[in-house]
């Protein structure tokens, strides 16, 4: 579910919008084909200006997740194989650190600290 930007995160806003509308296609609640809303809707989902929406989107369109079609709007253009893959793979991490007594926040740590060294 989209959700307004955090404005003291400290993330800029056009990332929380991307993380956002990466998560709905990890999850599968944005498939291959579906037509995201308006920009100026997601602009009053999200609590921001226009040009941050088109900014966010600009950039999933050149990650290769979104695709444009002039005058119509946004696409999705992944399968969900991707997140389903990434789903089970989180799955069995999680099982494993619970399975060893590690908690969220402490596999949030570790998983940052991973995720820069990699």
């Amino acid at each position: 579910m989209l959700r307004k930007v955090d404005k003291h995160s400290g993330v800029p806003a056009y990332i929380q919008i991307m993380n956002d509308i990466k998560k709905e296609i990890l999850l599968g609640r944005l498939k291959d084909g579906d037509r995201l809303p308006p920009v100026r809707k997601m602009a009053d989902i999200f609590g921001v200006n226009t040009n941050t929406v088109l900014h966010s989107l600009e950039r999933l369109q050149f990650e290769g997740l979104l695709e444009a079609e002039h005058g119509v709007g946004y696409f999705v253009k992944v399968t969900n194989e991707v997140g389903k893959e990434a789903i089970e793979i989180i799955e069995r991490m999680v099982a494993e650190l619970k399975e060893k007594g590690i908690d969220l926040e402490m596999a949030k740590v570790l998983l940052e600290e991973v995720w820069k060294n990699a």
